[in-house]
């Protein structure tokens, strides 16, 4: 007989708690094998297709595409094939799992954190009804988190007693849905969960907000007079703190990639004491430099080097110098912490929003590698391809805003890095060359530091030494 085993949400990793639906990849119907690939979500941090870790027919899916699921959460119902599980003894010790369909060595391929290879599925405790036992009496005895998917045309809101015949903690895994009610004074015991065993979703919790808002909005219709009824509906919800906001205003979540930004830079505002230092510097000698190496040929060519490329070297040579500005501040400790290594994230703007990859070891190598990796990690950015790992360890950030068509900028350090170097576009100026006036190619650098790593007369010296090496790339040939 087959069964409908529930597929959930796992833990994709870097401390996730929720991701966003982008692409079912699978429909009601389909069949779908062990480990084939059944959604495309979007994190805080990457794209990423979830593979199924059970084979068999797909019978519901959890979630449109747009709506975000908390980790844990149900995602599909796939029926597999025949089971033992009429054998299994109804008396066992309230043990109700079992390897998911295909016996033994039929497991999962792909490793997630919460399942993955070689692991039996996911022990399910069963608890034998003691109240509410009309509602339990249909239910299989040996049913490894099984649910019948058709049975439930949307996620029904179960109390929490009436799934476990008990009274519990709050049935909430999200520590944002937690942090959610909280901050609209939601009380999480008076609401039931719409999730598997009445797990409270954010979409609970929204709804819970939306009905006390609309409340609230009701009574102060009735209690206003007639000539401020109409103009009260432009009022904003109570999450706005009473600010006005017309109707016809457009509300953005901050989520995914956006919401990811918008914490990590508040998070840097409020923890970093930055401090900016900024200078011109003339790079034509630099791109002069840069044109002889493209235009090699023979043993001495090789691929084309970007001035991202360029930079990026001159960064780690500078470090090497000052290694002040490659390390992070342990705030529980009151320590410094200076890193052996540089990992240079560089900013890359993409359809989905700004994302920083990390070219890993940067310090270890050259222009040529480092311009080859930067070159990969843009591509899978724009793709949309990036892993959490690419997305994280940096140690200081090389910012190139001069592709926006802008001279300077004074960048937000990324924590819990201690620095960032800006670079704005490179354009011909007026400039003191030799003691006579000439066109140049001039750039604007800036860098962006933790004060309480160093001070103004290291911060200082590192921008220098760029814009040395910037005006006379020669000056690099001492630490080759």
């Amino acid at each position: 007989m087959a069964q409908v085993l529930e597929f959930k949400l796992p833990d994709l990793g870097e401390g996730l708690t929720e991701a966003e639906i982008v692409r079912w990849l699978v429909e009601v119907g389909d069949v779908v094998a062990i480990d084939q690939p059944v959604v495309e979500v979007e994190t805080a941090k990457a794209m990423v297709e979830v593979p199924c870790p059970y084979g068999g027919v797909v019978t519901a899916r959890f979630g449109e595409e747009g709506s975000e699921l908390p980790v844990g959460a149900p995602l599909l119902t796939v029926a597999v094939g025949a089971t033992d599980a009429s054998s299994a003894a109804p008396g066992e010790d309230g043990d109700a799992a079992e390897e998911p369909s295909g016996g033994s060595g039929s497991g999962s391929g792909n490793v997630l954190v919460g399942y993955g290879t070689g692991a039996p599925a996911a022990r399910r405790r069963r608890i034998r009804p003691e109240r509410n036992t009309a509602s339990a009496a249909p239910a299989a005895p040996a049913a490894p988190a099984v649910v019948s998917a058709p049975s439930r045309p949307a996620p029904v809101a179960v109390a929490v007693g009436e799934v476990n015949g008990r009274q519990g903690p709050v049935a909430v895994v999200s520590p944002l849905v937690r942090r959610l009610a909280r901050q609209h004074e939601i009380d999480l015991r008076g609401l039931t969960g719409s999730g598997p065993d009445g797990l409270i979703l954010r979409a609970d919790v929204d709804s819970a907000i939306r009905q006390a808002g609309q409340a609230t909005e009701a009574a102060t219709r009735t209690a206003a007079e007639p000539a401020v009824a109409e103009a009260s509906t432009a009022v904003a919800s109570p999450s706005a703190a009473g600010a006005a906001v017309p109707a016809a205003a457009e509300r953005i979540p901050l989520r995914g990639v956006r919401g990811a930004v918008a914490d990590k830079l508040s998070r840097s505002r409020s923890e970093i004491p930055d401090a900016t230092c900024w200078v011109d510097a003339d790079a034509t000698e630099l791109m002069a430099a840069r044109a002889a190496m493209n235009a090699a040929s023979g043993p001495s060519g090789g691929p084309k080097v970007s001035v991202l490329a360029l930079l990026a070297r001159i960064c780690t040579a500078a470090l090497a110098r000052y290694p002040e500005l490659n390390s992070t501040v342990d705030t529980a400790a009151r320590e410094i912490v200076r890193l052996p290594g540089v990992h240079l994230g560089f900013a890359a703007q993409t359809e989905r929003g700004l994302v920083v990859p990390v070219v890993r070891d940067a310090h270890a190598r050259n222009a040529e590698s480092i311009g080859a990796e930067i070159a990969r990690l843009t591509e899978l950015a724009r793709t949309g391809k990036l892993s959490p790992a690419q997305l994280t360890g940096g140690t200081f950030t090389l910012n190139n805003y001069g592709v926006f068509g802008v001279d300077g900028s004074t960048p937000i350090i990324n924590h819990p890095e201690a620095a960032m170097l800006g670079v704005g576009r490179i354009m011909p100026k007026p400039w003191v060359h030799q003691g006579e006036l000439a066109v140049r190619q001039v750039v604007q650098l800036s860098l962006t530091f933790d004060h309480r790593v160093c001070d103004g007369g290291t911060a200082g010296g590192f921008l220098r030494y760029v814009a040395d090496c910037v005006e006379q790339p020669a000056v690099l040939l001492r630490t080759l």
